[in-house]
């Protein structure tokens, strides 16, 4: 792709249980990480590497994400409402599907986030797609990298990107939360609750799910626990980038 995805889908509709109390009166997208909210972070990335409209859905204390993001311009935001019945990630994607259009669109996180090193790791995802060999392409984070990672690995990775389960492969990748996605997966989707793992393993199946491992640090915070691994990676990494 020699171009930055336009559109991306923001995923902020969950109900954060393992984050309770905090989640109880705020919504886990707006959880701050050193000052900023994680969902503010996703929208930077995304307005930094040129992506000009982000549709983001709601669920969980709703009307606090849509009045967060009401005066956002860059980029420009749209709310996908799921207040009546969450979806999950893939019925999300699917019933924001109008708002997202035809081509190719990033999906991010908003509980999940990176710490740059040099260029975008979103514009360095957008350079390494290719429509024409891949249905998904997923960001990867390396275990020894992550932050408030729990879990073992998810994917095992060939030589030339292609991704396969991980299955206990000792040398997996973390999916970090980042992806593109090409929406001719959802042909014939409907809007009901059900995961992206099923078009991840169906594009496994057709050899056409690929990963590219992000340069830096990946955060994730499901916790309240983590939210202190999260901001000390914070500080290390600026006193890293003073350092240099």
């Amino acid at each position: 792709m020699s171009t930055v995805p336009a559109t991306a889908m923001v995923l902020s509709a969950g109900l954060g249980l393992r984050l309770r109390p905090i989640t109880e009166t705020l919504p886990k997208p707006l959880v701050k990480i050193g000052g900023k909210a994680m969902l503010d972070r996703a929208l930077d990335a995304l307005a930094e590497a040129g992506t000009t409209t982000a549709v983001v859905n709601v669920h969980h204390l709703g009307v606090r994400i849509i009045d967060h993001v009401a005066a956002r311009q860059r980029p420009k935001t749209l709310i996908s409402d799921e207040r009546a019945v969450l979806l999950d990630s893939a019925g999300g994607i699917v019933k924001a599907l109008p708002l997202l259009g035809a081509q190719p669109f990033f999906v991010v996180n908003s509980d999940t986030f990176w710490i740059d090193q040099g260029q975008s790791n979103l514009v360095r995802l957008a350079a390494a797609w290719d429509e024409d060999r891949m249905d998904i392409l997923l960001m990867l984070a390396d275990p020894a990298l992550a932050v408030g990672h729990s879990g073992g690995a998810d994917f095992s990775v060939d030589k030339s990107g292609r991704l396969q389960r991980a299955r206990g492969a000792p040398d997996g990748a973390i999916y970090a939360g980042a992806a593109i996605l090409h929406p001719r997966i959802f042909a014939g989707a409907t809007a009901e609750p059900h995961s992206l793992n099923r078009y991840f393993d169906q594009a496994i199946a057709r050899g056409r799910l690929f990963g590219q491992h992000l340069a830096g640090r990946w955060i994730t915070v499901g916790t309240p626990e983590a939210i202190a691994l999260a901001e000390a990676a914070l500080e290390a990494a600026m006193a890293e980038a003073e350092a240099r």
